[in-house]
């Protein structure tokens, strides 16, 4: 079956929240972005998923 690739969430504000320890844009970990290129699609669904968690928390 073929599997087409996962897009990287990064929008270029490429910046760490000290506090949070998440990036300003994407709202990744630094081992989230570091790992990206060599996670699985799968891998990087359930990154997308967590990201829209926090997304919604930090909304609320």
């Amino acid at each position: 079956m073929f599997d087409t690739p996962v897009a990287s969430p990064c929008i270029d504000i490429c910046r760490m929240d000290p506090a949070s320890g998440l990036c300003e844009g994407c709202l990744r970990t630094l081992d989230e972005i570091a790992c990206w290129a060599g996670m699985s699609n799968d891998d990087k669904r359930a990154v997308l998923e967590s990201l829209a968690v926090r997304r919604a928390r930090l909304a609320s």
